[in-house]
């Protein structure tokens, strides 16, 4: 095949379910040092990083990708091994096709063509890889990169996140941005008793209801042009000891908002916490902020860069969205960084039987390398 493909399939053959590397950034960082990269092994815990970096002075673009995976789920399920690539009607099967193996390994190849291509060229250009994207809490992977890199005075000024972007054809969708996400556990306590004896119990479910319903029912924000509103969620309801004659004690729901640039995690906080005094209720919440918002506005050179490039290599228009949940950019936003996800199509990530069309992936270097070229060329 090509030299992507037979990288793909060698990342896939590793069992890098997070957070173990299983070996993929010590593969990736030979060949880059190879290429003339001055690369980085930053271990922090059971979590690998790697940077590698080639060029001098500024302006640095950076590309961004994940070595580790999600659990692959029952492996009968599955068509063939999800650790061993293998090919069926032109497409690439095995978990980390989509997300993200493939776009590391055509970061990887397109990177090693550039520099080759131009090795004076203007600034830097690197590639950030963590095992610690897929995780649950992502303490030591790009986040705990980024504190480095503010400790050190590391600037990025553009940055190309691999995340598989695209809804049905390679180009067809870019994130352009993310929403924040804010999290809490809440709890809810009453007093346990008889359900004969109600009167000698205090039940927090039935407490909780009213609160819940304005919750659910409250208009947090009306987005803006880049935006769509708040949204919130429930995700876990859990109370009671399992006995139907028991009124339980306490009441704990798992709640989350994905929230917009009309919005701040404070204010949200703020109001949340207000509504519930205002019912009354006996309660307690921790908080989680797992990323603020952030948008690289039209105009912003490595969008204009990703735009242009879909349109003259993928032969499509793409649309320009911040929708989807999270990734690893919401670290470098605040950096200072433009931050684009360009990558391959979405539709089989954290599936069964997860897999990558062999066209995309191998016109998936072209694309970024032409990002390189427009931007550093």
């Amino acid at each position: 095949m090509s030299a992507v493909f037979d990288l793909t399939c060698e990342l896939i053959r590793r069992r890098s379910v997070t957070p173990d590397d299983a070996g993929c950034q010590q593969l990736l960082g030979d060949r880059l040092a190879a290429a003339g990269f001055q690369v980085e092994h930053l271990r922090v815990g059971e979590v690998d990083n790697l940077w590698a970096t080639h060029g001098h002075g500024g302006p640095l673009l950076v590309f961004l990708g994940h070595t580790d995976v999600v659990p692959t789920g029952p492996v009968e399920q599955w068509a063939s091994d999800p650790f061993d690539p293998v090919v069926r009607d032109g497409h690439l099967y095995g978990r980390g096709t989509a997300d993200m193996k493939g776009s590391v390994a055509a970061m990887t190849v397109a990177l090693e063509s550039f520099v080759k291509a131009h090795p004076a060229h203007r600034g830097r250009v690197g590639l950030l890889l963590t095992s610690d994207e897929e995780g649950p809490t992502n303490l030591d992977g790009v986040r705990r990169v980024a504190e480095h890199f503010r400790s050190t005075g590391e600037r990025i000024d553009w940055c190309v996140v691999g995340e598989p972007s695209s809804k049905a054809r390679l180009g067809d969708l870019i994130r352009v941005g993310r929403r924040g996400s804010l999290s809490g556990t809440l709890t809810v306590r009453g007093v346990q008793g008889h359900v004969a004896y109600p009167e000698k119990a205090k039940n927090p479910i039935h407490a909780f209801a009213p609160a819940l319903a304005e919750l659910a029912a409250e208009r947090w924000d009306e987005g803006n042009q880049d935006f769509p509103p708040t949204s919130f969620q429930v995700s876990n309801l859990n109370a009671g000891t399992g006995a139907n004659n028991v009124i339980p004690g306490t009441l704990t729901a798992l709640i989350n908002f994905r929230y917009s640039t009309a919005s701040s995690a404070a204010d949200l906080r703020t109001r949340t916490e207000t509504l519930l005094d205002k019912h009354g209720l006996d309660w307690q919440i921790e908080w989680s902020l797992s990323g603020e918002p952030f948008l690289t506005p039209p105009g912003g050179a490595v969008r204009e860069a990703v735009v242009a490039v879909c349109r003259e290599l993928c032969g499509i228009e793409p649309e320009e969205s911040t929708g989807g949940g999270t990734s690893d950019g919401r670290f470098i936003a605040p950096l200072g960084a433009e931050v684009v996800e360009l990558g391959p199509v979405n539709a089989t990530i954290h599936k069964v039987d997860e897999c990558v069309a062999v066209a995309d992936l191998e016109r998936l270097p072209s694309l970024y390398q032409a990002v390189c070229e427009r931007l550093l060329g």
